[in-house]
């Protein structure tokens, strides 16, 4: 039985085996050219479907506390309106003033930058030489600023669309939290029999990740929102609100949020000298490093076993699908794509994973 097994393990790819990848990999070059044609829809749906699980522990909550569903969402979306209204009326002024002052200062900012590099390249002719001219540098960032620009602005049309769309947004939220059940079981309807359960357990493990997700990432943004711009403030890197904001904002961006937060702030920060560029570098290694140390782990603790390389690659590859808000969407993607292969692929093989471990341990080593 043993030969037998490593015998079919070995045998030549059979028509009907060629025939599956060629149909598999049609599949997925449809499904690519759909995605493609419907970028905005599937990702006005797909943030939809991610506050909806994100959002229906409160319903149910209010549920066992004897309040009707439909009047729970209500309630819901009534609280979520008044705190969006608070945060404007009172968060919206500093912050619209803060950039305003930011926009009025870029040219004194960028001559300040100028003045600190040139000073670096005459103390230090090889920097000189490896640093490409001022006006090469301006040029460089006026470019990549213009291209995030487009890119932010595609992404939020490609959203929204819109007033319209956005309420239609929110209406679709409604429905989909009010009456949920039905599309829940379409989905598992759509399963064949023997993989129900799996298609189950699926659903119930990505709606566990994504509420430990979205806490995790409420949690860690305002500690490190608050983090940034107290510091800031105090060092005198301003405006330290608006970069707290930022600072907030960018978690929803894994890997690459904090990276385009500390652009804006080493920037000011170099135009008003090298001990507020070194502060400011500071403060960031600081708050950051005690993110990734403490608030991570022990946010999110171990719900979420994703690895780094992982997110960054879903991350890149959701921002060139949907642009810069289709990011937000990476760690739900990488999430569910793990867990499919677990549930369909892993779990019926179970492989021993101690010894795959030690294989790959002994790879890593340059053991043989």
């Amino acid at each position: 039985m043993k030969e037998s097994a490593e015998h079919n393990q070995e045998a030549p790819l059979s028509y009907h085996g060629a025939r599956r990848i060629v149909w598999l990999i049609f599949l997925l070059v449809i499904a690519w050219f759909v995605l493609r044609s419907l970028q905005s829809v599937v990702l006005l749906f797909a943030i939809v479907f991610l506050l909806a699980m994100v959002l229906n522990p409160i319903v149910v909550w209010l549920q066992k506390h004897h309040v009707p569903r439909l009047a729970s969402v209500i309630l819901l979306m009534l609280t979520l309106v008044a705190v969006t209204g608070t945060i404007i009326l009172f968060a919206i002024p500093p912050l619209a003033r803060q950039s305003q002052e930011l926009v009025q200062s870029a040219p004194k900012v960028w001559q300040g930058i100028r003045t600190r590099i040139e000073s670096l390249t005459q103390n230090y002719p090889e920097v000189r030489e490896a640093l490409p001219r001022t006006d090469e540098i301006a040029g460089r960032v006026g470019a990549a600023a213009g291209t995030l620009g487009n890119i932010l602005l595609r992404s939020t049309i490609g959203l929204v669309g819109g007033l319209v769309s956005a309420v239609f947004a929110v209406l679709l939220l409604i429905f989909v939290l009010a009456n949920p059940r039905p599309l829940i079981t379409g989905y598992l309807a759509l399963a064949p029999d023997r993989y129900r359960e799996r298609a189950h357990r699926t659903l119930a493990r990505l709606m566990r990740q994504m509420i430990a997700w979205a806490r995790g990432v409420a949690i860690n943004g305002a500690i490190t929102g608050v983090s940034v711009g107290t510091l800031l403030w105090l060092v005198g890197v301003q405006p330290a609100l608006m970069f707290g904001v930022f600072a907030f904002l960018g978690e929803f961006l894994p890997n690459i949020g904090a990276f385009l937060v500390s652009i804006p702030i080493l920037l000011v920060a170099l135009s008003l000298g090298a001990t507020k560029f070194w502060l400011a570098l500071g403060v960031i290694v600081l708050v950051y490093q005690v993110e990734l140390n403490l608030l991570v782990p022990g946010v999110l603790g171990k719900e979420m076993r994703l690895h780094p390389v992982n997110i960054l690659f879903f991350t890149l590859a959701t921002a060139t699908l949907f642009g810069i808000l289709g990011a937000v969407l990476a760690v739900p993607a990488a999430a569910l794509t793990q867990i499919v292969i677990d549930e369909f692929y892993l779990r019926p093989r179970k492989p021993d994973y101690a010894a795959i471990d030690r294989e790959a341990e002994a790879l890593v080593e340059g053991k043989n």
